[in-house]
C-alpha cells in the first residue's frame, strides 16, 4: 500500500466472430425413382446475424448508466427505437435508429476520462440553480462528449474528482462492495490527541452506522493537526463527520488519493485526461 508519506509528498508541489458452423447432416440424399423430387437438407442453416448494437450496451455507452441498470429501465418502458417501444432484452440497434431515454435522443460516445484537482468553493453537480459555481465549469473544454462527476466531494473539500461518461466504470467506482480507496489530508482545528487517534483506528459508528477507516496516521513532518484518513466509504460528507465523532472540527480537507489516482504534475483547478495504464487500472478493479 502506498503509504501517507510517499502520497503527500507527491502532492506536496501541486497544492494551487462467431458461433460454431452448423453440423452437416447425415443422411444420405433418398435415391428412390419416386422420391427424386425429394432432398434433406445437408446443414443446418445459419442463424442470420443483423448486427448493430445490443439495446443495453447502446444505453451504457450514451453515459446514462451501466449495461445492468439499462436492462431494467428497458423492461419498465423507458426506452423507444424508431418511435417503438422496446421492452425485448437483446434487442439490437442499428447504425440509423432513433433510440430515445424517456423521450430523449440518446447516442454512443467515445468514452472519456477526466480527472480534476478541485478547488474549494465548488459544488459537485451539474448545474444549480442559485447560480453557484459547479465543477463542470472547470472541465467545460475538456469533453465534446457528455462527461460527469463519479461520486461527489463537498464545496469546501479539495482533491481528486473523476468524470467520465463510462456508465459501467462509474457504478463500479461508487458500489461499496468494490471497496474502492480514498486517501484524505485532513486539517484539524487542534491537535489530534494520541487517544483520539486510536479511537479511529478500525470500526466507528457514524449516525447509527458502521464505518471502516482502512488506515489512519498524522502526516509526517507536520504538526498533529495534519492527519492522512483511507476510507472506501462513499457517504456525504463522511470524513468531517468521522473526526467531529471525537471532538474535532475539519478546517481543510483535500482528497489526495483516488482509486489509485494521485494528483502528480496536477495543479489545483486543473485537470487532465487519464493515461492508458491508469484506465487499466481502473478497469481491474
Amino acid at each position: 500500500m502506498i503509504t501517507f508519506a510517499e502520497i503527500f509528498k507527491m502532492n506536496s508541489n501541486h497544492k494551487s466472430s462467431g458461433g460454431r458452423q452448423a453440423r452437416k447432416g447425415n443422411s444420405p440424399q433418398r435415391k428412390n425413382s419416386f422420391r427424386k423430387d425429394f432432398k434433406k437438407p445437408l446443414t443446418t442453416p445459419k442463424k442470420v446475424d443483423v448486427g448493430g448494437i445490443r439495446l443495453n450496451k447502446f444505453i451504457s455507452n450514451s453515459g446514462i448508466c451501466s449495461r445492468r441498470e439499462a436492462d431494467t429501465y428497458i423492461e419498465h418502458g423507458s426506452v423507444t427505437v424508431n418511435g417503438n417501444l422496446i421492452t425485448e432484452m437483446g434487442y439490437k440497434v442499428q447504425p440509423n435508429d432513433d433510440v430515445r431515454f424517456d423521450g430523449t435522443s440518446i447516442s454512443p460516445e467515445k468514452k472519456k476520462y477526466v480527472l480534476l484537482n478541485k478547488p474549494k468553493n465548488y459544488i459537485t453537480t451539474m448545474d444549480d440553480e442559485r447560480g453557484r459555481k459547479t465543477v463542470m465549469e472547470l472541465v467545460s473544454n475538456a469533453a465534446n462528449e457528455r462527461i460527469y462527476p463519479v461520486g461527489r466531494l463537498d464545496r469546501m473539500t479539495t482533491g481528486l474528482l473523476l468524470f467520465t461518461n463510462d456508465g459501467e466504470l462509474a457504478k463500479k467506482l461508487t458500489h461499496p462492495k468494490h471497496d474502492v480507496k480514498k486517501l484524505y489530508h485532513a486539517s484539524l482545528d487542534r491537535k489530534l490527541d494520541l487517544k483520539d487517534l486510536q479511537k479511529l483506528r478500525g470500526e466507528v459508528i457514524i449516525e447509527g452506522k458502521k464505518v471502516f477507516i482502512d488506515a489512519v496516521s498524522y502526516v509526517e513532518g507536520q504538526s498533529k493537526t495534519e492527519v492522512g484518513i483511507e476510507i472506501h466509504s462513499g457517504r456525504n460528507r463522511i470524513v468531517r463527520k468521522i473526526f467531529e465523532h471525537v471532538g474535532y472540527k475539519v478546517v481543510k480537507l483535500d482528497r489526495v488519493l483516488f482509486a489509485g489516482l494521485t494528483k502528480k504534475n496536477l495543479p489545483r483547478g486543473r485537470w487532465r485526461e487519464l493515461t492508458k495504464q491508469e484506465l487499466a487500472n481502473l478497469q481491474m478493479i
